[in-house]
């Protein structure tokens, strides 16, 4: 079974983080995208993230989201 952690983090830094994860999430997005187009329109710029494929990469978007998720359900308990 995995561990699990809790943290305290003022609101700011939560911001933050859930920016930062956001940012990720929308990256593993746009390479699933990618994969799933065979390319992105030539008006589009972004990196595509190393993957070796669409899978990998719809699951690491979705693993994402899912942090997230979690995390936000956990904030407004509070």
């Amino acid at each position: 079974m995995e561990k699990t952690f809790r943290f305290e983090l003022g609101e700011l830094d939560l911001g933050q983080l859930l920016d930062g994860l956001e940012s990720r999430a929308e990256a593993w997005e746009k390479t699933a995208e990618y994969f799933r187009m065979g390319g992105m329109p030539d008006d589009e710029f972004f990196l595509i993230e190393e993957s070796s494929g669409l899978d990998e990469a719809a699951a690491i978007a979705g693993h994402y989201r899912s942090i997230i998720a979690t995390i936000r359900k956990q904030t407004e308990t509070q």
